[in-house]
C-alpha cells in the first residue's frame, strides 16, 4: 500500500524472523533500512530513480539522522512507513519519517532525515528534478 499526497507518502512492510536480536525485537540498524527503503519508494513515486540520478552525476546524500526510538517491533509485524519531504535551506533537504505498527497504530519511531545532492566533484548543489520535489514543502 503507497499513499501519497502533498506531503505524507508511506509503504507498508512487515518484521522479517531475521531483522530481530536475541530479544526477539527488530535491531535498531533495521529501522534506518525500513526508512531508507521508503525514502528511495518515494524518488520512484514522484518519477526519480536513484540509481538513474547517480549515472546522471547527482549524488544523494544522508548528512544527518535523528531518531527516536518509542517503542519495538517484532517477527511478523506490519508496519507503515511515512517519508513526507521537507525544504531545509537552498542546499539541504530532508525528510520527516515515522513507522507505526498496524495492529494497534503504535508509535514506534520518530526520526529527522538531513540530506543533500552533490555532483561528481563532492560539491553541493541542488539539481531541478531534486529542487522540484522539494520546493512546495518549506518547514
Amino acid at each position: 500500500m503507497e499513499q501519497h499526497n502533498r506531503q505524507l507518502f508511506s509503504i507498508r512492510l512487515k518484521v522479517r524472523d531475521y531483522e530481530c536480536d536475541m530479544q526477539g525485537i527488530v535491531n535498531n540498524a533495521n529501522y534506518q533500512h525500513y526508512m531508507e527503503h521508503a525514502r528511495h519508494e518515494f524518488l520512484h513515486f514522484v518519477g526519480l530513480d536513484f540509481a538513474g540520478l547517480t549515472k546522471e552525476g547527482i549524488i544523494l546524500v544522508v548528512k544527518r539522522i535523528e531518531i527516536d526510538y518509542l517503542s519495538p517491533l517484532k517477527s511478523g509485524d506490519q508496519f507503515d512507513v511515512s517519508c513526507e519531504p521537507v525544504r531545509i535551506s537552498p542546499l539541504r533537504f530532508g525528510f520527516r519519517q515515522n513507522i507505526v505498527r498496524v495492529s494497534d497504530q503504535k508509535p514506534i519511531i520518530q526520526a529527522f532525515v538531513t540530506a543533500t545532492s552533490i555532483n561528481s566533484k563532492g560539491r553541493p548543489f541542488l539539481p531541478p528534478q531534486i529542487e522540484l520535489v522539494f520546493n512546495s514543502n518549506q518547514p
